[in-house]
């Protein structure tokens, strides 16, 4: 059934649920009226976080679930968040909150890939957990990431690998052993880093950019700034249908553009600009020389415009009956007295221009995410509907707002350097690593790619003077010696971390069964009573018999093994004799020879009768060296093998600074 629930799960979407811990199944109407009271306490204080979120398809949203075959009544939705993975985190964000805030619920998340927390995570995740045993075992509560263990012998919480716990058995577990039940620290703290700087990302990951637009769409984004992400994906997924609208352009005329500040996120603004596109002569928009320096400006412009012209072409004209205030909703003022009750409105008297911003705000949201969606309207029909109920606009007044908007942002954040690049891979490699230490060196990083251009190149050349001292041939011949020397099995080789990185630890089950193993198994055990009993002379003799035979056997084994080790000796001797003096033998590098010397035999000598020389035996450690760095350079910086085997083992190369 899980398997099936995946197919049907969109891409890019995730899926979230929250569940009473303690569950009351006697009365359904008082468990929805309960949950659907708890949605609007939850949505109602974190309210001020999700009016500033600007989402790049659908809002984070909860509704009521009834009971439904193992699964519980329970709140939640399914957010689809397209190319912004920042939403689906955001979201995880969220959830972890709610259960703080809320301790009689316990969240679950997941997403078309299945648990990607536990993917996040996967580095230090127990060998008996997989996507097999994962099912409804990942849970966050009172604010922390919850993992139901695997029964062993030092504890007995748990369910077995085998077993996939019903939603109420786990729920069960959780609410009375809890402690076992949390992740190990280094789980956690790596779903911590992921989770870092969250609320205040919520503003780092926007971005302020000047644009030439319409006055009609001006009016309409004052209104709902949020409308600018459905309008970027329509021109970001435009087709050849969409775009016969944009030639005439009906609903906004170009010819009433006027310079305004849009928020986008970062995600929206890059698929917005890094788009090249050509508008139609017919559509009245006309682009300055690239060479002006308001150009970008019309550009983003342009783009926008088009967006929004292919939201409206896509649906009809809305009824012009007026929607019913939100105060007649009887949710409304609850919601409002939760939003007081939380400072929302931050002291503003009511009837102030400050204050209605925040009414203003706060209707959309409730109109978007707490209301019914019954009759929920799309986008376009959304924009239509706020033009016409918006009225007339003063195009002069816009004018004069031009000389007084704040500056725009910087985009350089757009171009990262194969320098910047390289750090950011390695502070990624270096999280992985010291995931387990609370403290960790990403916010020096960020501060690194954000210096100026000089500050960049001190610190990379003495970065790379550290690496070129930091790194010896040594390192690599005995890393790849470790990696082939490590234990693998059908799931894949793993990678020899050395002890530097990872703290050592003992598994006291782990070390019982390996000695188990070596001593024979308790059934193997002598009784303390055989060892009181004499035994039968007879039985005696027979023993010494077998043992005699038993060594007897042994010997004449060992021999005929030493024949054959021999004999295979042999074997190897003639071919090393037989490739000695061909290109392949040539190259490689003996242990005695010296820098120039040919490692083939004299020239002079070559009228001399033919004697069997002693072969030298091969340097492998400078042979596997030379050859995996000329690999490297073969791959010319791009990935391959060698470098993908270095990075693996954890060993970082200075770029190549002799070509040749």
């Amino acid at each position: 059934m899980d398997l099936l629930q995946r197919r049907v799960m969109l891409e890019d979407m995730v899926q979230y649920r929250l569940f009473l811990i303690q569950q009351d199944g006697s009365d359904s109407q008082k468990s929805e009226e309960h949950l659907t009271h708890l949605a609007e306490k939850i949505l109602s204080k974190f309210a001020p976080l999700l009016m500033q979120y600007v989402w790049q398809h659908q809002s984070f949203n909860l509704k009521y679930h009834p009971e439904k075959g193992d699964t519980p009544a329970h709140i939640g939705g399914s957010t689809q968040f397209g190319d912004n993975v920042e939403d689906e985190w955001f979201i995880v964000y969220l959830l972890q909150q709610i259960t703080a805030a809320f301790p009689e619920l316990a969240a679950r998340v997941k997403d078309n890939d299945g648990e990607f927390l536990l993917i996040e995570a996967a580095d230090f995740l127990p060998k008996w957990l997989n996507p097999d045993s994962s099912e409804n075992r990942v849970f966050f509560y009172r604010g922390k990431l919850h993992i139901l263990p695997c029964p062993s012998k030092s504890s007995t919480v748990g369910f077995s690998k085998d077993v996939v716990p019903s939603i109420s058995q786990a729920l069960e577990l959780l609410s009375t052993h809890p402690e076992p039940c949390q992740a190990s620290p280094k789980i956690c703290s790596t779903v911590r880093k992921r989770l870092e700087g969250y609320p205040g990302k919520i503003k780092t990951n926007l971005h302020h950019a000047h644009c030439f637009l319409p006055a009609s769409i001006v009016m309409v984004l004052e209104r709902r700034p949020d409308l600018v992400a459905p309008a970027v994906s329509a021109f970001y997924l435009r087709d050849p249908v969409d775009l016969q609208a944009c030639r005439s352009f009906k609903t906004f005329p170009p010819d009433t553009r006027v310079l305004t500040s849009v928020t986008f996120t970062r995600c929206l603004y890059a698929q917005l600009q890094q788009q090249h596109f050509t508008p139609d002569r017919r559509s009245g928009f006309t682009l300055p020389p690239h060479s002006d320096p308001q150009y970008k400006a019309y550009e983003l412009g342009m783009k926008l415009a088009h967006g929004f012209e292919i939201l409206c072409s896509r649906c009809r004209l809305p009824s012009l009956k007026p929607d019913a205030p939100v105060c007649c909703n009887p949710q409304w003022k609850s919601f409002l007295d939760s939003l007081k009750r939380n400072d929302y409105f931050q002291g503003e008297l009511e009837g102030s221009a400050h204050y209605k911003d925040l009414r203003r705000s706060a209707e959309n949201f409730f109109k978007q995410s707490v209301a019914s969606k019954s009759n929920a309207l799309s986008p376009g029909e959304e924009v239509l509907q706020l033009l016409h109920s918006s009225g007339t606009f003063s195009l002069e007044e816009l004018k004069k707002r031009e000389s007084q908007l704040p500056q725009e942002d910087s985009d350089s954040w757009l171009d990262i350097t194969a320098q910047d690049l390289e750090r950011m891979l390695k502070e990624r490699s270096l999280g992985i690593a010291d995931a387990g230490n609370q403290k960790s060196s990403s916010t020096e990083m960020k501060q690194q790619v954000n210096t100026t251009t000089k500050e960049k190149k001190d610190t990379r050349d003495e970065d790379e003077e550290e690496e070129e001292c930091g790194y010896t041939m040594v390192a690599v011949s005995q890393g790849v010696k470790n990696f082939l020397c490590a234990m693998s099995s059908h799931e894949g080789a793993e990678l020899p971390w050395s002890s530097s990185t990872l703290p050592f630890s003992l598994d006291p089950d782990s070390m019982a069964n390996a000695l188990d193993r070596l001593l024979g198994s308790k059934q193997e055990e002598l009784d303390s009573d055989d060892l009181d009993d004499d035994g039968d002379d007879d039985d005696d003799e027979d023993v010494e018999v077998e043992v005699e035979e038993e060594q007897g056997l042994s010997g004449r084994a060992e021999m005929d093994g030493a024949e054959t080790l021999d004999g295979l000796r042999g074997y190897m001797d003639q071919m090393d004799q037989e490739l000695k003096s061909t290109n392949i033998g040539q190259s490689f590098t003996l242990k005695n020879s010296r820098p120039g010397q040919d490692n083939g035999s004299n020239p002079s000598a070559v009228d001399s009768p033919p004697m069997q020389e002693e072969i030298q035996p091969l340097d492998i450690d400078l042979n596997l060296v030379t050859n995996l760095l000329e690999s490297l350079s073969c791959q010319a910086g791009l990935a391959g093998p060698a470098s993908n085997l270095i990075q693996s083992l954890g060993i970082h190369l200075p770029p190549n600074a002799d070509p040749s």
